[in-house]
Order: structure tokens, then C-alpha cells, then sequence
């Protein structure tokens, strides 16, 4: 057991017993509360980095080395995706929720879920219509793939916005004193 001790009027105060720290290798900083907030971000950015690729492939005449790296862009993203889900689902059970968050985390939940489907179904027929047909697919699959692309940043964002509510509005994950 650990002693803190304070200096008040020249004499020690004990403040309270702290247990020894075991050690271990923790992956997770201080600061954050889980690692659910250092994953989140992958999937953000390899998906609109992937929707970005697309849109300058379309506009540059279908360029196949782009859609490519778009396509291996959006199967990491996926994953990472999925990883992001998992880890907050189980972050739920370790942070402090506030009883009005409850409904959000849920709201969060459920976009989050859509946006794994929307995405593991658009990875599925990116592969299958780009890479198992040996052709050129047309510009009219190619600018669906596209719209479908940019329609799933448009899930991501309000799954962030969801999330980020959480954080900033019900105060989900913040340290508490």
C-alpha cells in the first residue's frame, strides 16, 4: 500500500492509501477512458479517404489504379469499422452514462450498425464488380459504386455526430473527479 502524504504547518497529513501500481503493459493512454476513441477514427478516415479516391477516379476517367486503392481502402475500413463498433459496445459497460444518455448511446448504436451493414455490402460489391468480372466495368457501375461511396460518408458522419454528442452533450467517457 502507498501513502500520500501532504505538508500542512510543517508536519505530514495523510491524505488516503493508494494501492502499489501492478505492471502491466496497458495499451490505453491515461486519458482515455477505453480504447474506443483511439479506434474510432481509422474507419473515418480510410472510408472517406476510399470515397475521395472514388470520386477523383470517376472524374479522371475511371482511372483503375485508383479504384484499386479505394477498394483495399474500403476493406480495411470495413474492419476497422467493425472493430469501432465492437470496442464502443463494450466501452458502454465501462464509462459513467449520465440517465439521459442512454437513449443517444443507443441512436449511436443503431447508426453505427447501419453504417457496418451499408458498408460490408458496398466492400462485397465493389470486389465482386470490379475485381472478379476481368473487364472494365461501366462508367454507370463505376459512378453507382461512386454515389454509394459518398452516401456512406453521409452514414459515417451522423454516426459521428451521434457520438460526438455523447461525448460533448452527456459528458460520455469524460474523466469524473
Amino acid at each position: 500500500m502507498v501513502q500520500l502524504f501532504t505538508v500542512e504547518n510543517d508536519r505530514p497529513v495523510k491524505l488516503w492509501n493508494k494501492p502499489p501500481k501492478q505492471e502491466s503493459m496497458n495499451l490505453v493512454p491515461d486519458w482515455a477512458p477505453n480504447i474506443h476513441p483511439l479506434v474510432v477514427h481509422f474507419p473515418i478516415a480510410l472510408l472517406l479517404t476510399a470515397a475521395g479516391l472514388d470520386v477523383a477516379g470517376f472524374a479522371l476517367r475511371c482511372n483503375r489504379p485508383l479504384r484499386f486503392v479505394a477498394s483495399v481502402l474500403y476493406v480495411l475500413g470495413t474492419v476497422t469499422l467493425a472493430a469501432a463498433y465492437f470496442t464502443g459496445r463494450s466501452a458502454a459497460a465501462t464509462v459513467w452514462l449520465p440517465g439521459m444518455a442512454h437513449a443517444a448511446v443507443a441512436e449511436h448504436w443503431e447508426w453505427a450498425f447501419r453504417a457496418i451493414w451499408f458498408f460490408a455490402v458496398l466492400t462485397v460489391a465493389r470486389l465482386l464488380l470490379l475485381w472478379r468480372l476481368r473487364t472494365d466495368p461501366r462508367p454507370a457501375v463505376i459512378a453507382l459504386l461512386t454515389l454509394a461511396g459518398l452516401l456512406g460518408g453521409v452514414l459515417l458522419g451522423e454516426t459521428g455526430d451521434r457520438g460526438g454528442r455523447l461525448v460533448y452533450r452527456h459528458g460520455v467517457g469524460i474523466t469524473r473527479e
